[in-house]
């Protein structure tokens, strides 16, 4: 560990260069506490001088356990790779009709998931997560304010989301959900009525598709009753920072990152969402493709 504190503090990587980033991420699991991705920052907010590296505490003891923990997940993976696709055989995965992806009965359920709001911009939004009645479900509530921070440059203001944690395989390597032998996404909800925005993430193919992600409305009828939603993923739009774009095109299944929601319905007040479950349905009477008009890119003169 001295060697590498020496190493990040030497001057080939204090002229500019950005090789203690590199350094940085394959020395990922040996740091506690820190932060290697760069947070939002408020408009006409200082930039911290100081290099996140500066930051890191090095710990040998949890390198190693870690080691052994991703070890153990390697073997684990292989293992399930030799069975078949997601370790089940591969003619009862073909045959798979129903699947559920997310649902919430302990805290560590509730952990695979993160909350955000406009807080993050200067906003007033409040937005919690927890456990339901009887540990039946998670609890999502807050309040919702459309007050515009007074920074000069934000213009809109007023959103809470919840989205799930992308999946990492060993050694933190990026694994993405295979949705293909599905049709439909399925809930399991009981809203207060308000409007929300189902958002899917999946693998950027180029890097100025990064904020890129698929959109769907939906309705909760509010009331004491739990109501079971079917969404077909044949309706979902493609938007790109808050726009839908004019390029349409389906959702790749194969590459689904993440999963979120999002209110932001421009009314102040309380709102609440509880989710029992979050799954995937087969829907055979459903043969819809996409639900969009698409536009040939290169039209043959």
């Amino acid at each position: 560990m001295t060697l590498t504190v020496k190493l990040l503090n030497s001057a080939s990587f204090c002229g500019g260069c950005c090789r203690h980033k590199v350094l940085l991420q394959l020395l990922g699991p040996l740091i506690s506490h820190s932060k290697l991705y760069s947070s939002y920052r408020r408009p006409g907010a200082e930039p911290e001088k100081k290099p996140l590296w500066q930051n890191a505490d090095f710990s040998f003891k949890k390198g190693i356990d870690v080691l052994k923990t991703q070890l153990n997940l390697l073997k684990q993976e292989t293992r399930d790779h030799l069975i078949g696709p997601e370790g089940q055989p591969f003619n009862q995965y073909l045959l798979e009709q129903t699947k559920v992806v997310w649902q919430f009965r302990s805290q560590e359920d509730l952990n695979k998931w993160v909350i955000s709001s406009d807080v993050e911009i200067g906003g007033k939004s409040e937005v919690y997560l927890k456990l339901g009645r009887n540990d039946q479900g998670a609890l999502l509530y807050g309040t919702l304010n459309t007050e515009v921070p007074r920074d000069g440059e934000t213009k809109y203001s007023g959103y809470c989301s919840m989205r799930a944690k992308p999946p990492l395989g060993s050694f933190r390597r990026k694994k993405y959900y295979d949705w293909s032998n599905f049709n439909s996404l399925y809930l399991r909800v009981r809203g207060d009525g308000r409007p929300w925005m189902v958002n899917i993430f999946t693998d950027p193919y180029f890097s100025h598709q990064k904020d890129d992600l698929y959109n769907y409305f939906m309705f909760t009828r509010g009331g004491p009753y739990w109501e079971e939603i079917k969404i077909p993923f044949s309706k979902f739009f493609l938007s790109s920072r808050g726009r839908v774009q004019d390029s349409q095109h389906p959702i790749w299944l194969d590459k689904v990152s993440t999963l979120g929601f999002t209110i932001g319905d421009k009314v102040d007040g309380p709102f609440q969402l509880e989710i029992d479950f979050i799954g995937l349905l087969n829907d055979r009477a459903h043969t819809e493709e996409f639900a969009y008009e698409t536009y040939d890119k290169n039209t043959p003169v």
